[in-house]
């Protein structure tokens, strides 16, 4: 779980999704299950996906049945075709009951969002741009959908908005204007990853340079503006290492023409909040 978050954090966050689905108690399942019955739960993609959140997966079992064993044949960024069987768990017949569905939505949501990355990955390869994630996550699972992103082969963008500065058009309204916004983020260069800053035009462009910030996001603009923009900066006196993102109306149809205008990272909302849940099954059957 580490490569997601620690034990003691994933078990209070998969606690807390217990108790909201489980709520006073299954009484379906305490009433119509014994409490002494075994059960086997097999794990079965009905679509091509890439896999992510399997450990978790089985974590919810664990956490409801201390005794859950699990096989598992298959770890998160594999590619699954329609019919793969990732995993098995043996378990009480109750718990697997019980944890199905939060589980399962878990497991459905994550390999989604990974899914679509990987699509989006493919789509540029061979370029130099990299696919980044943003901060339009679900509440309270922004660890698990980046991690996701990571699985998808994608790069994560800020975690939160202690991380980095990025100065947003209302920012800049509410600043003065790019050049007092820049100025005055240079209070946070000890403190931030990196300082970045939004434009919409060419003139932004021009005056964010000359306050040299490390990235420059070049929003909603089109792939032959973004080639303009790239080429400003490249040719701009401003320091060479100064890195460009494209963000705003990124498809799969359209990111490889953003791709080939030269920028360093293209980050898509839609990874996160906009990727469906993919078909996975799980079947029980008595021990």
């Amino acid at each position: 779980m580490s490569r997601i978050l620690d034990a003691s954090a994933c078990h209070n966050l998969l606690r807390s999704f217990l108790a909201e689905d489980i709520g006073s108690g299954d009484i379906t399942t305490k009433t119509t299950v014994p409490a002494a019955q075994r059960a086997r739960g097999e794990v079965i993609a009905k679509a091509p996906l890439v896999l992510a959140g399997i450990e978790l997966f089985m974590e919810v079992f664990r956490l409801l049945d201390v005794t859950t064993t699990a096989e598992i044949f298959s770890q998160d960024g594999e590619e699954l075709a329609p019919g793969k069987v990732p995993a098995r768990v043996n378990a009480s017949a109750r718990a697997l009951l019980t944890g199905e569905r939060v589980a399962l939505n878990l497991l459905q949501r994550l390999s989604g969002v990974a899914t679509l990355t990987r699509r989006f990955v493919r789509a540029i390869e061979g370029t130099r741009a990299e696919i980044l994630d943003t901060r339009k996550t679900t509440p309270g699972l922004r660890a698990l959908e980046k991690y996701a992103v990571r699985v998808g082969g994608g790069r994560n963008h800020r975690k939160d908005l202690g991380e980095a500065v990025l100065i947003k058009e209302n920012h800049i309204r509410l600043a003065g204007g790019v050049a007092a916004a820049l100025t005055a983020a240079q209070a946070a260069k000890g403190r931030a990853a990196w300082i970045e800053i939004e434009v919409t035009n060419l003139d932004e462009l021009g005056a964010a340079l000359t306050h040299h910030p490390d990235v420059i996001l070049l929003d909603n603009m089109s792939p032959l503006l973004v080639r303009q923009a790239v080429d400003v900066v490249r040719k701009s006196s401003a320091p060479k290492n100064i890195r460009t993102e494209a963000s705003g109306g990124i498809t799969l149809d359209n990111v490889r023409e953003f791709a080939e205008a030269g920028v360093d990272w293209i980050s898509v909302g839609a990874l996160t909040h906009s990727a469906p849940a993919v078909d996975i099954s799980f079947e029980i059957e008595p021990e």
